[in-house]
């Protein structure tokens, strides 16, 4: 019996940990915008530098959802602040794939 309640104690404290250290969204749209990165590169939409401004948001996104995450804990304007980093880079993305600028 101690051994159940301490086994539904843990998974509980497991999962209540994950939920707090865990950001879906925020992987999900890092995903998406490197693929529109990518895509942009391929197609000449991005010029070199474009792409390296945009892949540096992108480490620097990444850094800042780490250090979130370093403590155990994802605050929600932790949460917030990688939300605002994100809709800036996606603005970023968008507005230089659709200069008038091609890469040569």
């Amino acid at each position: 019996m101690k051994r159940i309640i301490a086994l539904v104690l843990f998974t509980a404290f497991a999962g209540i940990t994950y939920a707090q250290t865990s950001t879906p969204r925020v992987d999900q749209r890092e995903h998406h915008q490197r693929a529109r990165i990518r895509q942009g590169a391929a197609s000449g939409e991005l010029t070199r530098r474009e792409t390296a401004k945009a892949r540096h948001d992108q480490r620097h996104i990444r850094r800042t959802e780490r250090r979130a995450k370093a403590d155990g804990t994802v605050t929600r304007k932790e949460r917030a602040h990688l939300h605002r980093e994100q809709n800036r880079a996606s603005r970023s993305i968008y507005r230089n794939k659709h200069d008038k600028q091609v890469r040569k």
